[in-house]
């Protein structure tokens, strides 16, 4: 069968990634065509528009950019339409992907949505469009099954796409020697993998450096960026910036600072206790605090429903409070809570497995 996959940012293209390796061992005569990344594209298969030109962060950016966005919009409702696939998969990135599949339901193609648009946190009526365009929406966060559930929606839980990343990780037994990393303990920086993201939020991690001295800075940088580009951010013996090794980095870290996001989850999960921090655009954060309807940004926080790690957003997200607030977590009973805290977290999510049976239930849907 032929599939067609959206994928608009580095996140959405590993789980793709790892559906599209599921789904040609349920199917082995899948023909894939997609928007994505490095790793779909790496399964096989045409990339037709790589995320890196699609991924604009905030209501500011998407605005300033929206002629851009639109002509994607259009590019990709031709090429879909003319490759004519048995199924359209789209995973997560719903401003995007909610106005394609209304375009593919109105010329009858049926509709996967793996990675549930997060409608839970604002904009909640965009749910009767989805009951609307989507024929299966596959959740990978616990609550959500319960959300949609309140909507008369009937879903799927999976289980989530990054228990079967970490599950197959296996460490680089010589990664603080490839980077001449000392002995001393690690603070993994994980500043996100957009432009935006990484300039707001980078200068203030790296601010606390002189606070701590007993420490070694590792940054986990985004593909798409040279080091030249990252060294404008610090020159220091101190700081280290290492690419596509975030599962490296979480495994020998200490603590982590993360950019609020699925980087947070995948923290927990190695057990690394983090401090999360947000910044945004002016306008942008002004029109979500109109807008958003929870009450944490981070995913620990909102699957375990209280406060389990520290989130350090707009003006609270600075050099003062993210190093008192990483210096709690560093020993002692704070630190002993998270972790505590961890394991809890790690049963609410369930077992390895999600694009195993994510691609079961697409081809059963299929057949």
């Amino acid at each position: 069968m032929k599939y067609y996959l959206i994928a608009g940012e580095a996140s959405g293209d590993l789980h793709g990634a790892n559906l599209m390796k599921a789904l040609k061992i349920e199917d082995p005569e899948a023909e894939f065509r997609f928007y994505g990344g490095d790793k779909m594209q790496a399964v096989g298969g045409k990339l037709v528009k790589h995320y890196a030109e699609m991924a604009f962060m905030g209501f500011t950016e998407v605005l300033l950019n929206i002629r851009t966005i639109f002509k994607n919009m259009r590019a990709c409702k031709a090429d879909l339409l003319s490759y004519q696939p048995d199924t359209l998969v789209l995973i997560d990135f719903p401003g995007f992907n909610l106005n394609i599949a209304e375009f593919a339901k109105k010329k009858g193609l049926k509709i996967c949505y793996y990675i549930s648009p997060k409608v839970w946190a604002w904009n909640q009526k965009r749910v009767h469009k989805i009951k609307r365009v989507v024929d299966k929406l596959f959740c990978i966060l616990p609550f959500e099954v319960e959300f949609y559930k309140g909507w008369g929606m009937d879903v799927d839980y999976v289980g989530n796409p990054l228990l079967d990343e970490i599950t197959q990780f296996k460490p680089n037994e010589y990664f603080r020697g490839l980077h001449n990393i000392t002995d001393k303990p690690i603070i993994a920086l994980l500043p996100g993998s957009r432009k935006q993201e990484i300039e707001r939020l980078l200068p203030d991690m790296l601010s606390i450096i002189s606070k701590f001295k007993g420490y070694h800075f590792v940054v986990a940088a985004a593909p798409g960026f040279t080091e030249e580009y990252y060294q404008q951010f610090s020159t220091s013996e101190d700081v280290t910036f290492v690419f596509n090794e975030t599962y490296d980095l979480l495994n020998v870290a200490h603590v982590a600072i993360v950019a609020s996001g699925t980087a947070t989850l995948e923290t927990a999960l190695f057990n690394v206790p983090q401090v999360v921090v947000y910044r945004g655009g002016k306008v942008s954060v002004a029109i979500a605090k109109a807008l958003v309807k929870i009450k944490f940004i981070s995913l620990v926080n909102l699957i375990m429903k209280k406060s389990v790690v520290t989130e350090l957003i707009q003006e609270h997200c600075n050099e003062s409070a993210i190093a008192n607030s990483l210096k709690m977590i560093t020993k002692g009973m704070i630190r002993e809570m998270m972790l505590e805290e961890y394991k809890h977290l790690s049963e609410l999510m369930g077992k390895p497995g999600a694009s195993e049976r994510t691609a079961k239930l697409i081809v059963k849907f299929l057949k």
